[in-house]
């Protein structure tokens, strides 16, 4: 199967504190890590965890970030297709409370691929199944050219300026910019899931709405993040290859338990393949 991201992937430093500064305090960050994350890159992470052809369509910017990120991304043998830009990298610093919670702070703005770009953006017409994080809503027509399009609920603007009908829209219902309702796209997607973190989540369909459950997660050893974009990366994949939409989030709700119970989310991600993902072997 033929797969696509397109989005931002940021350069993330990630560590652990006793609690979220308060103003004029230092916090010490301790067990910290460095890799590419953000809403785009844990998606991808968790997609090149299949055996498909995955594609990434990013930009990158100029600076020591940005080259460390394309070393990460090109590593796993994907098809990368960055954009480049003339400023520094985009930065996210995540800092990691004892009760599992995350903070986060852009540095900068994240970096999207455009439609004017000179990308293979004709390729996307050759996909399986598309997932979108960026920006632009050109691109967001050109990814619809894909036979499945997934779109975040973060870019809900997007999806609305660029007139296209998603497949599924998929977000978080404890996030104020990503809940949502089918009521809320002018053009509805044929399928609104809303994830509740440890709760599960629902699925909302003109058909009306049902729930969906979560696995039990290990015991927090790290936090939160990465979990709800690896569901998404997993739904993604469970989508593309013709699974009912029940049935695709019951499965990928496996791969963000699986984060839940982690620190560094990408070390965390299941395999992806076409049986359940709680017999897949989760050492490789």
């Amino acid at each position: 199967m033929r797969v696509a991201v397109v989005g931002h992937v940021e350069h993330i430093t990630l560590g652990r504190v006793a609690r979220v500064p308060r103003p004029g305090e230092i916090a010490h960050a301790e067990d910290v890590r460095i890799f590419p994350g953000g809403g785009g890159g844990i998606a991808f992470f968790q997609l090149t965890r299949s055996p498909g052809e995955v594609h990434l369509f990013t930009a990158l910017g100029n600076d020591e970030a940005a080259a460390q990120v394309r070393g990460r991304v090109e590593a796993t043998g994907a098809r990368i297709h960055a954009a480049q830009r003339t400023e520094p990298h985009t930065r996210d610093l995540v800092l990691i409370t004892p009760d599992g919670e995350r903070t986060i702070v852009v540095l900068g703005e994240p970096l999207h691929p455009r439609r004017d770009d000179p990308l293979p953006w004709d390729l996307l017409a050759s996909c399986d199944v598309a997932y979108f994080t960026g920006q632009d809503p050109e691109t967001l027509r050109a990814a619809r050219a894909a036979r499945v399009l997934l779109v975040t609920a973060r870019r809900r603007s997007s999806l609305v300026a660029s007139g296209v009908r998603a497949d599924v829209v998929v977000g978080s219902a404890l996030d104020t910019r990503e809940a949502s309702s089918l009521a809320d796209y002018p053009v509805r997607p044929s399928a609104l899931v809303m994830t509740e973190g440890a709760a599960g989540g629902w699925i909302e369909t003109v058909e009306g709405s049902r729930r969906f459950a979560a696995p039990r997660a290990s015991p927090r050893r790290g936090g939160a993040y990465g979990a709800g974009d690896s569901f998404a990366g997993a739904l993604t994949w469970y989508a593309g290859l013709g699974m009912s939409i029940d049935e695709a989030c019951s499965r990928a709700a496996f791969h963000g338990a699986a984060v839940l119970g982690s620190f560094e989310p990408i070390a965390a991600q299941l395999q992806l393949a076409d049986r359940n993902p709680d017999e897949v072997d989760r050492s490789s």
